[in-house]
């Protein structure tokens, strides 16, 4: 082979390594091959302890990455081959190898989210957490006092000690852990309502108060009466009244509550049966709101010292005993006499 002949074979090769170097480049910033993602998109999983050589490796095996030799070449170009995070990557449409890396490295692991509804028990927000999908159990066999402690609380019962709230978290997040966040949360709900309070209230401390809003949470779901039904309790308080509050007999009852408080029931002496105890219950009934926290530490002024529920989920307020016993025939006994 001739000078000439060498240069251009010489040439020629160097082109066809360009070109392919060109095209392996491009494929980092090209859409990656992936599997209907619109209907359901892919997930991947960087495990603790995974290498970036071996979290390459696996997409190349899924099909979804062209080379992942190049792969990893751009990652120590970056200077992020050992900056990779642990967690549950999600491939959306139109996502690039570049794309997946710069995901990988920021820890923009996939969210999942669950709900703790005011009005909800502790046991009622646990049960939540177990049925979720992707939080792992820890307390199964935990009892109250177990899990109070862990929870590092300053009260053997967690009845109440939740902020009911969605809370965003990856697969794998322990219980104890979104629990734990929850009761911060509350922590700074009720803390900051505690310091703005009215000057006279019958609450020794700010757990008083959590007890008194839930409560509140428990009788009403309408934020225009809440601040009018803690005035009730309130007042109530302050005349040395008990509360009488039918939300606190049935937690009382716990599981033997099937939907009627009957006359017994009214006189059944448990910690929670404010028809039988003076002042609030031991603990909080159920997870409190902001709104009720709110009105609990901010009652409404007013001399009305009953309400009976109307049915259609408000209630009907009273001063006098005479008064709320005919509100009581009218909307619950359906009599006008």
């Amino acid at each position: 082979m001739n000078r000439q002949h060498l240069l251009i074979a010489s040439v020629t090769i160097l082109a066809i390594f360009v070109a392919g170097a060109v095209l392996s480049y491009r494929s980092l910033f090209s859409e990656m091959a992936l599997r209907s993602p619109e209907i359901s998109p892919v997930k991947i999983e960087v495990m603790a302890g995974s290498s970036l050589s071996r979290v390459a490796i696996e997409l190349a095996e899924a099909g979804y990455l062209p080379s992942p030799t190049l792969f990893k070449l751009w990652a120590r170009l970056k200077g992020a081959e050992n900056s990779i995070q642990t967690g549950e990557y999600e491939l959306h449409s139109g996502i690039t190898p570049a794309q997946l890396l710069d995901k990988i490295v920021r820890g923009e692991s996939v969210q999942y989210r669950i709900t703790l509804v005011e009005g909800w028990t502790f046991q009622q927000a646990l049960n939540a957490l177990w049925s979720a999908g992707n939080i792992r159990s820890s307390l199964n066999n935990s009892s109250p006092a177990d899990i109070a402690q862990q929870m590092s609380l300053d009260y053997e019962n967690p009845e109440g000690l939740l902020y009911p709230d969605t809370y965003f978290y990856t697969k794998g997040t322990l219980d104890i852990e979104l629990l734990r966040r929850a009761n911060a949360r509350l922590n700074t709900v009720l803390s900051e309502a505690w310091e703005s309070r009215l000057g006279s209230l019958p609450f020794a401390n700010s757990y008083e108060a959590l007890t008194m809003a839930s409560i509140i949470e428990k009788e009403s779901a309408r934020n225009s009466e809440r601040g009018l039904i803690a005035g009730v309790f309130v007042g109530r308080l302050d005349l040395g009244m008990r509360l009488q509050s039918d939300p606190t007999i049935i937690y009382g009852m716990g599981d033997r509550y099937a939907g009627n408080i009957t006359r017994a029931d009214l006189l059944e002496e448990t910690p929670y049966n404010t028809y039988r105890i003076d002042g609030i219950p031991p603990t909080p009934i159920a997870l409190s709101g902001e709104a009720s926290i709110v009105a609990a530490l901010n009652p409404s002024a007013s001399d009305f010292l009953y309400f009976v529920a109307k049915g259609d989920g408000s209630h009907q307020f009273s001063r006098s005993l005479e008064e709320h016993n005919a509100a009581v025939r009218e909307y619950q006994l359906g009599s006008n006499d």
